[in-house]
């Protein structure tokens, strides 16, 4: 027997609704609403996003467990090289001016250009879930 994920989500998302809102009114209304989000598609969208977040999880594991280091490593590089970045920005840079200046030989020193970086930290450290609910709450463009 196939698992429908909608009917799945439409009864994880009434049960919540019935923990969440304890006035009857209010309660009916949010079920409402997920009424309609099924009949619209959105709940559909929702299962597809989350089945495929899902599989990009098995990958990850997959690749994290790989016991050579070119498989398994690249993520922990990228974040290590991320973090150094940051931290030159911030701690690095500003020690390395002053004790320059106090030395007597000011030299203009640049910072690290983050706004490659700092995406590619935020989605590493799974901050990158944030669009998805700005979607579940219709603020989000289309």
């Amino acid at each position: 027997m196939a698992v429908d994920p909608i009917s799945i989500l439409l009864g994880i998302g009434s049960k919540v609704i019935d923990k969440i809102w304890p006035d009857p009114a209010q309660r009916d209304a949010a079920k409402l609403e997920l009424l309609k989000m099924q009949q619209s598609g959105e709940l559909a969208q929702l299962s597809a996003d989350t089945s495929l977040m899902i599989e990009q999880i098995k990958v990850n594991q997959a690749e994290a467990t790989n016991p050579s280091l070119f498989v398994s490593g690249w993520r922990p590089g990228v974040g290590w090289v991320c973090v150094a970045a940051c931290g030159w920005n911030w701690i690095g840079l500003p020690i390395a001016k002053l004790g320059l200046e106090i030395y007597g030989q000011p030299i203009n020193l640049s910072p690290a250009d983050l706004t490659e970086m700092l995406p590619i930290l935020m989605g590493m450290l799974g901050l990158g879930g944030l669009r998805t609910i700005e979607k579940l709450q219709g603020r989000a463009s289309k």
